[in-house]
């Protein structure tokens, strides 16, 4: 499966929602329960082959692209919005997908990918970068939609920090009003000074003298037992 380009085959399953045990006979039939919503279209229930999705979702990609859903024979585009796992197993359990429509803007949570950390001057100083956001809520055309968005950091030393307002966004991007609320340019990434792991000085002034020696076992208290 190409990273950029995503396909999966669903069946309208909207005919077999009565009963609490709908959605356990799918999974008993290695199908996943998922739902398309939005657009110009009533939300429409489906099924998944769990394979086919559990190897899709293995990219980091898929959560963040325009995914082709053919259910039935017809093709939606719509884009993933949540994903329920099994607590222990962590197989997925449901997904809801939202389709997209031509011309209209999309909120996506997009990966970010910090780049050059090895290259940066406060890793060579014994620097600890740490990084805060793993995504970031965008809003964009479809079309405009980025796989991620990537901040270098080669060029950070101790004491560095990088803002929201520091990104470097694609044509037509924008961070999503709720990321920047009541005006708050949040910290993403920042250099920290090195980490001194405290040394205890009076174990290191113990005088060797006061340790008291190992008494060693000549053979002595066993040739009296033999004896």
């Amino acid at each position: 499966m190409s990273t950029n380009h995503f396909e999966l085959n669903a069946v309208d399953r909207s005919a077999d929602l009565q009963g609490k045990g709908a959605s356990r006979r799918l999974r008993k039939q290695n199908l996943v329960p998922a739902i398309i919503y939005g657009g110009n279209a009533e939300p429409t229930a489906i099924s998944i082959k769990l394979n086919e999705l559990v190897k899709a979702l293995e990219f980091e990609a898929f959560f963040s692209h325009i995914l082709t859903i053919t259910v039935d024979g017809e093709e939606h585009q719509a884009v993933i919005k949540d994903l329920q796992r099994h607590p222990a197993k962590g197989f997925p359990m449901h997904a809801d997908f939202q389709r997209v429509v031509k011309g209209q803007k999309i909120h996506m949570n997009v990966p970010v990918h910090f780049v050059g950390r090895e290259e940066a001057p406060g890793t060579a100083a014994a620097g600890v970068l740490s990084t805060l956001v793993s995504d970031i809520e965008v809003v964009c055309l479809p079309s405009q939609l980025p796989e991620y968005l990537e901040v270098d950091v080669s060029g950070m030393e101790i004491g560095d920090l990088f803002r929201l307002s520091d990104i470097t966004l694609p044509e037509g991007v924008v961070i999503h009003e709720l990321e920047l609320e009541d005006g708050h340019d949040r910290t993403i990434v920042n250099m920290q000074p090195p980490t001194v792991e405290e040394v205890d000085e009076e174990a290191d002034d113990v005088d060797a003298d006061e340790v008291p020696a190992t008494e060693q076992n000549d053979g002595t208290e066993e040739n009296k037992d033999s004896e």
